[in-house]
């Protein structure tokens, strides 16, 4: 399921490149042999996994706004890929409360323009477009959602990756099916992971308290996401791609979750990270902020029949690792070398 070979000296194009995720997938890529662009604005974080891994080193990285349809389309040009993932996203939910245009016209827009240059492309072969779970209209189902719910997100931001899944429809069925190119979108969960420094997420919020040596702050503790290892999507995207540019059959839209046992309410999140790093404490104080999801979960059962994915890491190895990555961070250690001991480690559990 982990094996790389596939992608030895393949063109791989990546939008978000310097994001968390595009860091943690560029940086495996690199691992394969693969010849990568990347496409995407300056981090957006200080510190930035990008920088502090030196991703750019490994890679052709190409600084540029998604939106820049241009400017896209020389970079595309140039690099002549086979195989794009497409990443770039305004990605928090309370960002898209506070700026709604701009989160539209980068997760709507963003995506029309890659799939032009895809359209116009004689060289690709394979795309996987990476939105999100929160693309389902949310019952506060206790089940998971399957691939066949209705897609209609709430917020500004799960609503316009919806609209990003419907979009890449279109263009698959109006386009890209008659140039035999292999059109997927990945629907991941919560992530984690060494390296994430973003506001409005939990795990950082964790490693900025526990740093200073103060409780962290929980703001919902009762809600329920499908919590899983940056790692666990990024090989599937990888899978998807692969297993499609052989066998177009292979196409589709995929969730991509842990397992049943690593749902969690954030409290139980929380709690596992307090025992893993010890001498850590939270409490809840909401800050009344606008409406989240307060239950949602995936069904996998697709991606588990027809690619043979299955997750590699519980919810316990995926905070342990997440903590040796943040240690090796806080001791001012060599960050790309934890991140290849943490790659090789992640492939080597299915071998």
């Amino acid at each position: 399921m982990h094996d790389l070979s596939f992608y030895k000296n393949k063109r791989v194009f990546i939008t978000g490149h310097t994001g968390f995720k595009g860091s943690w997938l560029c940086k495996i890529l690199s691992i394969a042999g693969a010849k990568v662009t990347g496409y995407s604005l300056m981090p957006s974080t200080s510190p930035s996994l990008y920088e502090l891994a030196k991703i750019d080193k490994g890679i052709n990285s190409v600084i540029g706004d998604i939106r820049d349809k241009k400017n896209l389309e020389k970079a595309f040009e140039k690099a002549a890929p086979e195989i794009v993932f497409h990443l770039a996203a305004q990605p928090l939910v309370r960002e898209s409360y506070k700026d709604p245009a701009y989160t539209y016209e980068t997760n709507v827009m963003g995506t029309i323009n890659v799939l032009e240059c895809i359209r116009k492309s004689e060289t690709v072969k394979s795309f996987v477009n990476v939105t999100t779970d929160k693309v389902y209209k949310n019952n506060e189902w206790i089940w998971g959602y399957r691939e066949n719910e209705p897609l209609d997100g709430f917020d500004p931001y799960s609503n316009s990756k919806s609209c990003s899944e419907i979009i890449t429809h279109s263009y698959k069925s109006s386009f890209l099916a008659e140039k035999n190119i292999a059109v997927s979108t990945a629907r991941a969960g919560n992530v984690i992971g060494g390296g994430d420094f973003s506001a409005d997420r939990i795990i950082p919020d964790c490693i900025k308290a526990v740093s200073k040596n103060e409780k962290i702050v929980v703001r919902n503790p009762y809600s329920t996401r499908p919590y899983q290892h940056v790692l666990e999507p990024l090989f599937a995207y990888l899978l998807i791609a692969r297993e499609q540019y052989k066998d177009n059959i292979k196409s589709g839209w995929y969730n991509v979750g842990p397992d049943e046992c690593d749902c969690l309410t954030t409290g139980e999140l929380v709690d596992i990270f307090c025992r893993k790093w010890g001498k850590a404490k939270w409490e809840n104080i909401s800050d009344g902020g606008p409406h989240e999801a307060n239950f949602l979960k995936l069904d996998c059962s697709k991606i588990k029949h027809d690619l043979k994915w299955r997750p590699n890491w519980h919810i316990d190895k995926a905070i342990e690792k997440t903590i040796e990555w943040t240690k090796v961070y806080l001791q001012n250690e060599d960050i790309c070398v934890e991140m290849n001991k943490e790659i090789k480690d992640f492939m080597e559990m299915n071998q």
